[in-house]
């Protein structure tokens, strides 16, 4: 991407024009096909709700960083911090295609897994682009993780309400799930 003024909108601005991009890390990269938004304090889904703590402290610093966290004790899951301004929202990366470092990726989900699912889902996407803790709050205009921005025409997108967010009330609902139509590397959310 350009600038930091680039991620500097709205997390439901910045998700559909992240479809498309490309994630790149070390030898991984590929196109994203699927993300979700989340709106910052009052998205009773983000993490931003609960207020800064050690492990959210990446969201409430500058846009165009990325946020990497832990869930279910499994998983790194990776977020690019987005705006407005000192606004804590994120876009969570839920899916990529795997177009670069297949042979990388497969070392790391392992043997089994089909090319279409190598980077579909969350957890999926930060195990294949080898993401972990050490990864919090690096500048994606720096490096080493890099968004190059989409090429060409925005791609047919659809959206939704985000997946496991339950908890959240009617932020539960919203269709805050941006994806490529007909993409076989949409997540199975």
């Amino acid at each position: 991407m350009a600038s930091r003024d680039w991620f500097d909108r709205p997390a439901v601005e910045v998700a559909p024009d992240l479809l498309g991009a490309r994630l790149v890390h070390g030898e991984v990269g590929g196109v994203i096909v699927e993300v979700e938004a989340y709106a910052g304090p009052e998205d009773l889904a983000a993490h931003s709700s609960r207020g800064m703590t050690a492990r959210t402290h990446t969201m409430f610093g500058p846009p165009g960083h990325l946020y990497v966290y832990l869930v279910y004790g499994l998983h790194h899951c990776a977020n690019v911090v987005v705006g407005p301004g000192e606004k804590p929202e994120a876009v969570l990366i839920r899916a990529v295609e795997i177009d670069t470092g297949h042979a990388v990726a497969r070392r790391r989900r392992g043997p089994n897994v089909a090319d279409a699912r190598l980077g579909s889902g969350p957890g999926n996407v930060g195990s294949a682009f080898g993401f972990d803790r050490s990864l919090d709050g690096a500048d994606l205009l720096a490096g080493p993780v890099h968004i190059e921005a989409r090429r060409g025409d925005p791609p047919p997108t659809a959206r939704g309400p985000r997946v496991g967010v339950a908890y959240a009330g009617a932020w539960a609902e919203r269709p805050m799930r941006y994806w490529i139509e007909d993409d076989p590397h949409v997540s199975r959310g």
